[in-house]
């Protein structure tokens, strides 16, 4: 076994300029050109690394180690978020309107130094690894690739993937078994009445007291509609409709997420969305009024196979010692588990907060990982992937 904490030491300052960089410049999802160019040419510099594009800014780059196995493909996301920055750092972007508020600018630096380290001992890898770079992940941009044939030429037979997370701190890792990020659904509802003049409601079907109505009518679904012992969430983030407030408008529209740490198919037991568009729709027609739902950008929880995840926690324990493993459940939505839903996968939930970063959650103006948290995510990487090939297959 190769000494991973000479290598990481070594590897850590290029990873953390190369993080600052992408900082710096960050990138909607689909418009990565600058990050995926970096990455391609990172990528084609090593040793027996191929390289290709796909669903336009996403990289991959294959590895074939000394001896035949299995394909393990490990993951990061490169896509930043319309956010002004106001961290007040030195490599603080320098797109405005645009800034890297979630870590993907780590998660990308550090797959770059795994391919690196890997590519050096690639003839001590009994199998292949395929490093792939998603963008649009904010918008599941997983779906997309593996629509696009990722997972296969060659094959993959297992998944792995981390996410620096800030409300954890530096030093601690959480890889539990199963559901570990919730299955998530954006949606609309529109609500369809008909307008008239405020002083007289009654010649009129209000669209904004129907939407009221479902708004509190849809939070039914939780304390009512479903086990108590099961997580959920469905909040609104954007009501929109009238324009002036002496008219009834002819329509309003809601916007929000509904999120489950269990299956929320229309296949499964539970049924949330089936029910959600039932309920809106009822509600609606007893006020007169027809509501529309259409749900987009869906993804299903994130499943840490229990084989993969045990492969997760010996790396975390190689890596930081027993005491680093922490439990940790997220209501967040990661599309990750696209992959997760095909292949055996495992995510750790890598601790990078501290007292230098404030506090700050994800995707707030604010937003700032602690750098130490980088050499121990690309550790616990490493360690990953090698006790995976290391498998008797």
């Amino acid at each position: 076994m190769p000494d991973f904490k000479k290598l990481i030491q070594e590897a850590t300052p290029a990873m953390t300029a190369m993080r600052r960089d992408i900082h710096r410049h960050p990138e909607l999802g689909y418009e990565e050109t600058r990050t995926a160019a970096l990455i391609e040419e990172s990528l084609g510099a090593l040793e027996g690394m191929s390289t290709a594009r796909i669903t336009g800014t996403g990289v991959v780059g294959v590895l074939a180690g000394g001896r035949p196995g299995p394909c393990l493909l490990l993951r990061a996301d490169i896509d930043a978020l319309p956010i002004e920055e106001e961290t007040g750092l030195p490599f603080a972007s320098e797109n405005p309107g645009v800034m890297h508020a979630c870590g993907h600018d780590g998660h990308a630096a550090i797959l770059v130094a795994a391919a690196k380290i890997l590519s050096e001992i690639r003839d001590e890898l009994a199998g292949t690894v395929k490093f792939v770079f998603e963008p649009n992940e904010e918008e599941v941009g997983a779906l997309a690739m593996i629509e696009a044939g990722v997972l296969e030429n060659p094959r993959v037979d297992a998944a792995a993937a981390l996410h620096l997370w800030a409300s954890l701190p530096l030093g601690k890792i959480s890889v539990d078994d199963g559901v570990t990020w919730a299955g998530m659904d954006h949606f609309t509802i529109k609500v369809k009445g008909r307008g008239g003049h405020t002083a007289t409601p009654h010649v009129a079907v209000d669209p904004i007291l129907v939407a009221s109505q479902i708004v509190v009518g849809l939070q039914a679904l939780q304390s009512r509609e479903l086990d108590p012992f099961l997580a959920s969430s469905l909040v609104f983030g954007r009501v929109t409709g009238g324009r002036a407030a002496n008219v009834i408008p002819d329509e309003v529209e809601l916007e929000g997420t509904i999120r489950y740490l269990f299956d929320g198919s229309d296949e499964g037991p539970h049924k949330p969305k089936k029910r959600l568009v039932e309920i809106a729709k009822g509600l609606a027609a007893s006020y007169r009024a027809q509501a529309e739902v259409d749900f987009y950008c869906s993804q299903p929880p994130m499943f840490n196979d229990p084989r993969m995840a045990a492969l997760g926690r010996e790396a975390a324990t190689q890596t930081l010692g027993p005491g680093a493993l922490i439990h940790f459940l997220n209501m967040g939505g990661e599309d990750f588990s696209e992959f997760s839903a095909r292949v055996p996968s495992v995510m750790a939930m890598v601790g990078a907060g501290s007292e230098k970063t404030g506090g700050y959650a994800h995707h707030h103006p604010k937003f700032d990982i602690d750098e130490g948290a980088l050499p121990i995510a690309l550790e616990w990487l490493l360690r990953t992937a090698t006790n995976y090939l290391a498998l008797p297959q």
